[in-house]
């Protein structure tokens, strides 16, 4: 089952439910969804790998979102932003830990053969790219910065 399937099975329960906070989320990413089939060179169909990338990007739209909102003490608005998210995450991969991400990201830093943090560049490129959607990229950049400057 792919992700467009998924969200309209998990919409008709929502609906049946009478689930406002998780109706809402669902119809953001149908929304998506819908906007990415329809772009040029698409063909009407959505890639697993477009398919994450799509999330990953509402889950950062909706962090950021969450952030200010929390800044400025909007928690009715907060609140919203948070229900989004626990949508969102239903469809995501499983996210690494602190401990599992460090572990790959040592092995990251072994690969391309970097030993300080002017290297920083080279680690994160390979990083972004074999830890997408199983890590945010705010926590991959901070733990390489840290792995980085002990060396």
């Amino acid at each position: 089952m792919n992700l467009e399937q998924q969200v309209m099975a998990e919409m008709k329960d929502a609906m049946k439910a009478k689930e406002e906070a998780a109706l809402r989320g669902l119809r953001a990413i149908k929304a998506e969804i819908i906007k990415a089939k329809t772009e040029p060179g698409a063909n009407g169909e959505l890639s697993e790998d477009a398919a994450l990338k799509m999330l990953q990007k509402m889950m950062k739209q909706r962090k950021d979102s969450l952030e200010i909102y929390q800044q400025q003490n909007r928690e009715d608005l907060a609140k919203k932003e948070q229900e989004e998210i626990a949508v969102i995450e239903k469809f995501m991969p499983a996210q690494m830990s602190e401990a599992e991400l460090k572990a790959a990201l040592k092995k990251i830093i072994e690969q391309v053969g970097a030993s300080s943090p002017a290297d920083m560049g080279k680690v994160m490129g390979v990083a972004t790219k074999q830890l997408a959607g199983q890590a945010d990229g705010k926590a991959i950049s901070a733990a390489v910065k840290e792995l980085l400057s002990n060396k």
